[in-house]
């Protein structure tokens, strides 16, 4: 690969693992702890992640248990979980947060196999808009640093090329995911 494309290769990839961050975080009708990921807790006057103010544990399949180093902030994590769009409310014992995820219904899970298609769709997009930047630069590259045409066009179809392997890869990522959420 040449030095000029990989800099557009980086950028793709960047994009795959955005798009993998994303899924992470749907919600599939089993406990996953990276739900909770973008969860922010006021933890002495600074939004802190759950992880780092307990023991965040998955018990069974279905429930997510988050264990408070401080009691004195379960009612902030609580506070946390309600306000969050995870749709899930927590339940205080006094010691620790569980989170009980229900069977996802159908419709639901249609709904997130759209969002899902969507995400999908959107890191597309940012990969085309990479491949056309990247192509603007290599045809600026013809007359500021007297690059022939078919050097230009050898530097456009191998992004070309990488455009289409990140596409592909996302095209799985998607039909993974999917699968996953249609599964009962």
């Amino acid at each position: 690969m040449s030095e000029r494309v990989k800099e557009y290769s980086d950028k793709m990839a960047k994009t795959i693992d955005h798009l993998q961050n994303e899924y992470a975080t749907v919600r599939a009708g089993r406990a996953n702890p990276h739900v909770l990921d973008k969860l922010r807790v006021d933890y002495y006057g600074t939004p802190t992640p759950i992880q780092q103010v307990g023991n965040v544990s998955v018990p069974d399949p279905r429930t997510i248990q988050i264990a408070p180093w401080e009691k004195s902030i379960l009612k902030d994590i609580e506070k946390a979980i309600q306000a969050s769009d995870i749709g899930i409310n927590p339940s205080n014992d006094g010691s620790v947060i569980r989170l009980v995820f229900p069977e996802l219904t159908e419709e639901r899970r249609k709904e997130l196999a759209k969002e899902i298609k969507k995400k999908g769709e959107d890191a597309k997009v940012a990969v085309r808009n990479i491949r056309r930047d990247g192509n603007d630069a290599f045809k600026k590259l013809t007359k500021a640093e007297d690059l022939s045409e078919d050097e230009v066009k050898d530097l456009e179809d191998e992004l070309q090329k990488l455009t289409d392997k990140y596409i592909k890869e996302i095209d799985s990522m998607v039909d993974a995911k999917s699968k996953e959420i249609m599964t009962v």
